[in-house]
């Protein structure tokens, strides 16, 4: 009989913990007083620019980069008065030697590992019965009805991210030289996303995207909607909400400004296509206590 040997999983770090996990979004005024706890923390400015302190020392963190605070420092975080931004925060226990590689490291996220931040809020939405954006929030609820094994994924997800992201910095991958099919469409998906992002406060057709980024329309559609899961003009009517958050959040503007400004035909249409993405009229949405 063959006999088979068993490999020894020595763990390069493990999570024993999840805190807290959240997603932001925060006024152009927010200003938390700061903390400092046994736990590690991590911040990602998603958008916008936002304010943090370490121990007394400021640090702008960038739109895409990461802040790894290390347990029992003091911290802070604040908006720049200008803008609103949306953070992605969770704290853990880690007591793995390997996380002293992180201490206080500030990170921009390479596109793998900004899978792992959407994927972590994902299934804490789907996890937790998460306040809206309290940073003092000191526990998370289990939602009545969580997703089967949720929790366990935001671990799973969280460590992944964590060796990539120390993979990434310390390892020389060498240069690619093939280029796939695969690539080819993520260039298509980049193209189309940049073009929507830049006319987010104009009106464009799906005619309009085809002939600006020379794709055909049945390629546009067949790839677009394999890479994010959505159609491209439904792509663009949530950047158009997220920049309408945004607006209500930074600026004293009517409902028929932002909708003026956003190139929709009414505020009503507006305001109809706010609350079926948000779940709120721009007006309640506005009247949330954004900290």
């Amino acid at each position: 009989m063959r006999k088979y040997f068993k490999h020894k999983i020595n763990n390069l770090l493990v999570i024993n913990g999840i805190i807290t996990v959240h997603y932001f979004e925060f006024s152009k005024n927010f200003k938390h007083d700061g903390e400092s706890h046994d736990f590690w923390e991590i911040v990602y400015a998603d958008k916008e620019d936002i304010i943090c302190s370490a121990d007394g020392k400021e640090i702008l963190l960038k739109s895409g980069q990461m802040l790894f605070h290390k347990p029992n420092v003091w911290h802070t975080l604040a908006s720049d008065g200008k803008h609103a931004p949306t953070v992605f925060i969770i704290s853990f226990d880690c007591r793995s030697e390997a996380m002293r590689f992180f201490e206080d490291k500030v990170i921009t996220l390479d596109k793998q590992s900004l899978k792992y931040v959407y994927a972590i809020i994902d299934e804490a939405k789907n996890s937790f019965d998460i306040p809206y954006s309290n940073p003092y929030a000191k526990k998370l609820e289990i939602h009545k009805n969580p997703s089967l094994g949720g929790v366990q994924l935001i671990k799973n997800f969280l460590e992944i991210m964590l060796i990539g992201i120390m993979r990434s910095l310390t390892e020389d991958k060498g240069e690619k030289v093939f280029i796939t099919n695969n690539d080819n469409a993520d260039k298509m998906v980049k193209d189309t996303i940049k073009l929507l992002k830049e006319h987010v406060e104009d009106k464009i057709s799906i005619d309009d995207v085809c002939k600006k980024t020379s794709y055909s329309r049945a390629y546009l559609f067949k790839k677009f909607k394999q890479t994010t899961g959505s159609s491209v003009m439904e792509y663009y009517l949530n950047l158009k909400i997220e920049r309408g958050k945004q607006l209500i959040r930074e600026n004293d503007l009517s409902v028929k400004q932002i909708a003026d400004i956003l190139c929709f035909d009414t505020p009503n249409y507006f305001s109809k296509t706010f609350k079926k993405k948000t779940g709120l009229t721009p007006l309640q949405y506005k009247k949330r206590s954004f900290l």
